[in-house]
């Protein structure tokens, strides 16, 4: 073992430039998934393709990073996680030079199904944080890493909405260029982190399901977080129905605006972890998981305005950080050896219930307009809160334990 190389337990210095760093990438790597959403039109009209097909871009790129989460994220129990990270983010690269160049739009889907695959990366910075970081600093951390993956999923689609002039091609070149430098920042500033064994990938794989049924404390918060994105996917996704409604011609703008504002939900996710440090994690996950319906109910009764619709998204994008970086706190005491794991099973729940969230969201406007919408969006946070509140009772008589699965 090197110098530079650091096992499980044991810490290197974590300096404050190098916690920004990894915030900076974690929120320049996520911002991928993100660009193609305002530049669906110049893209349908540069291959001369309908709405609906180019909308298949979206799907490819969020299909390869389900994939992503269930195939190279627990790599990072079994392999040097820096190399790990280093290796992936020049892929990154090369997937969206892929998509730059693509000649036909079958080849702009392969592509961006392999960008969407390669995109994982925030995944492995997470534990890669938490393992990082001495236990008392755990949890503000991981909650630093993630504000900034939430900034570059929401300023993601205003750079690439305000940079269109350049041309959709040029856009993608530009975020190529982007992971080329943090592929090789990371090769310089990243240390070393191997985990205690190597584990061969087939191994790796098997054992997620028994990490599923024997660590009650990772079903416990995958439902809460399920529950939880599922809430934020059902207020983001019919939004611009709704200020379609409200501004007509003025509905994407107004998207970009609420965004904008949406950025001081990210302030949650450190918050959160500090709370959880010093109040537990149950308390403070239930006060973010209540923020959520209180959003809800300021986003029904003043849904009408700019302002009302503005301070509900503030309030949920803070609730939902805050309940989800205090899943992650309690997760990653579990066990250093299966972090990425933990991390694989846990996201892909999350993402399972964004995607529900979007289809029920979409179904309630349809059906029933705004009210349904809110109403559907706190009976989530209900859901999560309910189920919460169980588990607190359970672990004041019994705390959950980790099991023996993996």
């Amino acid at each position: 073992m090197s110098a530079n190389e650091h096992p499980e337990g044991a810490h290197a210095p974590l300096s404050f430039a190098l916690l920004g760093f990894l915030a900076f990438m974690a929120g320049a790597t996520v911002a991928n998934l993100y660009y193609a959403q305002p530049l669906l039109a110049e893209i349908a009209r540069s291959f001369h393709v309908d709405a609906g097909r180019a909308g298949l871009i979206s799907v490819a790129t969020q299909a390869g990073y389900a994939a992503g989460l269930a195939l190279i994220v627990p790599l990072g129990d079994g392999r040097e996680r820096k190399t790990l990270i280093v290796a992936t983010t020049t892929l990154i690269a090369v997937a969206l030079v892929l998509v730059a160049l693509s000649p036909d739009f079958a080849i702009l889907l392969a592509a961006s199904l392999f960008m969407g695959l390669s995109t994982t990366v925030p995944q492995l910075l997470v534990p890669y944080t938490a393992t990082l970081a001495p236990p008392a600093r755990r949890g503000r951390a991981v909650g630093l890493v993630m504000s900034g993956l939430l900034i570059g999923i929401i300023v993601s689609r205003a750079l690439s909405g305000f940079g269109s002039f350049l041309g959709w091609r040029v856009i993608y070149g530009l975020a190529a260029g982007v992971m080329a430098l943090c592929a090789a920042t990371a090769a310089r500033l990243l240390p070393r982190q191997a985990p205690p064994e190597s584990v061969p990938y087939g191994t790796l794989l098997r054992s997620l399901r028994g990490l599923w049924q024997n660590e009650p404390v990772l079903r416990f918060h995958a439902f809460l977080g399920a529950m939880g994105f599922a809430a934020f996917s059902d207020f983001w996704t019919p939004l611009v129905f709704h200020y379609g409604h409200l501004f007509p011609g003025e509905a994407s703008r107004m998207v970009g605006i609420t965004g904008f504002i949406g950025v001081s939900g990210a302030l949650a996710a450190p918050l959160s972890g500090r709370l959880s440090e010093r109040h537990g994690v149950l308390a403070v996950n239930g006060s973010f998981l209540l923020l959520v319906g209180v959003a809800f109910l300021i986003l029904w009764l003043q849904g009408n305005s700019l302002a009302g619709v503005a301070a509900g998204a503030a309030l949920l994008d803070a609730g939902v950080q805050g309940s989800h970086i205090s899943n992650q706190t309690r997760l990653y005491a579990l066990r250093a050896s299966v972090r990425n794991r933990l991390t694989a099973v846990y996201m892909t729940a999350y993402f399972a219930g964004g995607a529900l969230g979007s289809l029920v969201g979409t179904w309630a406007w349809k059906e029933a307009g705004w009210p349904a919408v809110c109403a559907t969006g706190a009976a989530f946070a209900l859901a999560a809160l309910l189920r919460l509140i169980a588990g607190f009772h359970g672990a004041r008589s019994r705390p959950p334990q980790a099991g023996t699965g993996a």
